[in-house]
């Protein structure tokens, strides 16, 4: 028999296992269960390799004042992350377009494109966005529906040398990388607006922040609709209801929620 069809073999015969492995666990972030394959080792692991990807595809930015900036607003919005299983690491891309991203295991980058455009509150509600989709589990979630695909990775690495597992290893991250770029779905996107408003909120910051970044783009989206600074709208929901939904959810917040004291921002984590 050869090593392919072993490995198609093994792949039908071990997926049940993998599958009967999961956990389920409630997820305080979503207040849903959800089936765990992926657990936060491995998916440190993971985001360790992705983010090693965008640091190699971007470049990092060298300014201080934007360093301390996102830094200082990113270890706020952890402090009151519903997710606390993991460390947060946040920095800043030298790149003019206005957009943000995250990747599993913690990892939040921010455009110097968008500093410019935002103010702190607007800062905080798109970090607040990143770290809800990590709280959710949202790569995670998208990584485990590929399950197949997973398991038959797994099989194949016992037919491979030692020597290839490093470079099997990096075609993992940036599998996990192209599945980040291609953007979430809409309700996860709404729902990491709605985290993002709340992280923001209770860090200390005004809750419409999301609100008026959006509107702002809108304005500025005038006129320009094709404008290759927008990424962080064109990545995203049609905005008119992305600022509907957040809007809603900050009067909530307000009204029925008092804001708590500034948390204690968490310590920077050793590099």
């Amino acid at each position: 028999m050869r090593i392919s069809n072993k490995i198609f073999l093994l792949t039908v015969l071990t997926l049940p296992v993998f599958l009967t492995g999961c956990a389920t666990v409630y997820n305080p972030a979503t207040g849903a269960k959800e089936y765990i394959m992926i657990g936060t080792a491995q998916e440190v692991s993971i985001g360790n390799q992705v983010a090693a990807a965008v640091e190699t595809k971007y470049k990092l930015s060298q300014d201080p004042a934007q360093i301390e900036r996102v830094n200082s607003i990113g270890r706020r919005i952890a402090a009151v992350s519903d997710r606390q299983d993991l460390k947060y690491y946040f920095k800043v891309l030298d790149n003019k377009d206005i957009n943000a991203l995250s990747t599993p295991g913690g990892y939040v980058y921010v455009n110097s494109g968008l500093l410019e455009k935002a103010n702190d509150d607007e800062v905080a509600a798109v970090i607040g966005h990143e770290v809800g989709h990590i709280a959710a589990r949202h790569s995670v979630q998208a990584m485990q529906s590929q399950n197949l695909i997973s398991a038959g990775a797994i099989v194949a690495s016992i037919f491979v040398k030692s020597s290839d597992s490093s470079r099997q290893a990096m075609q993992g991250a940036s599998v996990a990388l192209n599945l980040i770029m291609l953007g979430y779905s809409r309700e996860d996107e709404f729902e990491a607006d709605k985290l993002g408003v709340r992280y923001a909120y209770y860090a200390g910051f005004d809750p419409n922040g999301e609100v008026t970044f959006l509107e702002k783009l809108q304005r500025q989206e005038k006129g320009t609709p094709f404008d290759k600074t927008l990424v962080y709208l064109k990545s995203h929901p049609l905005y008119s209801e992305r600022i509907s939904k957040a809007r809603a959810y900050a009067a909530y917040l307000k009204e029925t929620h008092s804001q708590p004291p500034v948390q204690s921002p968490i310590p920077a984590p050793a590099k």
